[in-house]
């Protein structure tokens, strides 16, 4: 579809049918790399003990399998939103889908845990790119009046891949004539139909360059230092102590390769991650809001799992089928507020109600214990949902819609990299604090694990509350912002009002 189609002010109501039809069909490429990319994170979950028992590995490699993809996408997303900004959008999110389905054939193959710690981190390269760059896309297409739809598709569809992964995990590794391995394969049929899909649908302008520059400086001292970050808050608490020296060095090099790399952006000519987009106010509360709407996302679908499997006996199918009431909840709330975004353009009440849910379903959550009514559990999780998919997309369309298309995949993948690295660190640093409940409880020998486990549960989603009351707290401060129905515009045009 050409840029001319949806270049303009009218509203997605008023739309001819064609036109609407030529979005949909491009956004089914976009929409199918995002959902196999994202399920790739997720279904590995229900798998690994069966993963890792195969390959005869350790329990710090049962970590890292899941680390290394966490690591390698959260320290390339604004690599790949740099990149958006200088080539061809088309061409890098399909090299993106191709990486990733080159992962993924060798997580599929492989032969001992290093090779699949390995294979996971070449598939984060691509998922980092794939979900970057389909924001992208979408901005590059549509303008931030009518994006509300659409985003509410790309929430849906991220919604459905992370919260039914584990699901599908537990389906495959519990059929006998499939096995682990297909966790891994079962996605690149769908990886080289979105790679074809994508080749004959999408259309989007390519603006060519002569002076381009990639700062490569800043992405690798950027990369290092998060990447520190992220092995220190994996092996903390579990392989040192929180006081030790591994911690001084680890987070001591880290602050000074994240200092350098700041010394570096506001000089480089064209920075990886522009400061003056870091200090525009929108930017800085949608960053708090995604951060809180990350670490629930994450922890949702982490510790439910693992509560009912643990702690209530249920099988990892049985854990998926459970969470229907999150996903569900996720489903509409996106796709409705989506439209009424796209209706009313006023896209401040929609972060606040959503902010409100989150916080309000994890406080519920944090009430469980062992024996909690699922019934309970249910319309816990359903508010969740209703607040992930009103806050999650909406805080990065918030920061897309205050920026010149020229900029918008560098703010959007800002926006997702901070989103994601929160979501890492919380659930990095609530698995530690379940641990140790869980430890304090059983060593006291009053309660079994399934029963210590269970309640501790508890308090991680207390904890997650009071992470997504940030989110509360940046949707108030974010100033009244109409959706531009322009594509582009000259000037950040949206700071005029927020």
């Amino acid at each position: 579809m050409s840029t001319a189609a949806v270049n303009d002010s009218a509203t997605e109501d008023t739309r001819p049918p064609k036109v609407q039809r030529q979005v949909l069909v491009a956004l089914s490429g976009l929409l199918s790399a995002l959902f196999v990319t994202t399920l790739s994170s997720t279904v590995v979950s229900t798998a690994l003990p069966r993963m890792i028992g195969a390959l005869h590995g350790t329990p710090t490699q049962y970590t890292w399998v899941v680390t290394a993809t966490l690591l390698s996408t959260t320290a390339t997303t604004p690599i790949w939103g740099k990149l958006a900004d200088l080539f061809s959008k088309k061409n890098l999110v399909q090299i993106a889908v191709a990486v990733f389905a080159l992962g993924s054939v060798a997580a599929g193959m492989s032969q001992s845990p290093g090779q699949l710690i390995a294979a996971r981190t070449l598939q984060g390269v691509g998922v980092g790119g794939v979900q970057s760059l389909v924001q992208i896309a979408i901005a590059a297409m549509i303008p931030p009046r009518e994006r509300g739809r659409y985003s509410g598709y790309l929430s849906s569809v991220t919604a459905l891949s992370t919260i039914g992964g584990p699901l599908l995990g537990g389906l495959i590794v519990d059929t006998s004539w499939l096995g682990w391995r297909w966790c891994f394969f079962i996605s690149l049929p769908v990886a080289v139909a979105a790679l074809v899909l994508l080749q004959r649908t999408l259309r989007l302008p390519v603006i060519r360059r002569d002076d381009v520059k990639v700062d490569y400086l800043g992405a690798a001292l950027i990369a290092s230092g998060v990447s520190v970050l992220l092995i220190w808050i994996s092996f903390v608490d579990n392989s040192f102590a929180w006081a030790s020296w591994q911690t001084a060095a680890m987070v001591g090099a880290a602050l000074v390769l994240l200092s350098v790399a700041l010394w570096v952006e506001a000089r480089a000519a064209e920075p990886i991650v522009p400061l003056q987009i870091i200090r525009q106010r929108t930017t800085v509360l949608a960053i708090l809001g995604s951060l809180a709407a990350g670490t629930a996302m994450f922890a949702a679908s982490v510790y439910l799992s693992q509560y009912f499997q643990v702690s209530r006996g249920y099988t990892a199918t049985q854990a998926g089928l459970l969470t229907i009431p999150m996903m569900g909840g996720i489903l509409v709330s996106s796709i409705l507020a989506g439209r009424l975004l796209s209706r009313t353009g006023n896209l401040k009440p929609f972060v606040i109600v959503g902010s409100v849910l989150l916080t309000a379903g994890f406080a519920g959550l944090g009430t469980i214990d062992h024996r909690t009514s699922l019934v309970f559990m249910s319309a816990a999780m359903l508010c969740i949902g209703l607040g992930v998919g009103m806050t999650m997309q909406n805080f990065v369309l918030a920061v897309q819609n205050s920026v010149p298309l020229k900029d918008i995949g560098t703010a959007s993948t800002t926006v997702t990299f901070f989103r994601s690295l929160g979501g890492t660190f919380g659930v990095t640093v609530l698995g530690a604090v379940l641990a140790r409940q869980v430890a304090e409880r059983t060593a006291q020998g009053q309660e079994s694990a399934r029963v210590a486990y269970g309640d501790a549960t508890g308090l991680v989603f207390l904890i997650g509350a009071a992470v997504a009351a940030l989110g509360i707290v940046a949707a108030v401060l974010l100033k009244p912002v109409t959706l531009r129905t322009s594509l582009d515009s000259s000037e950040p045009a949206d700071l005029r009002r927020g």
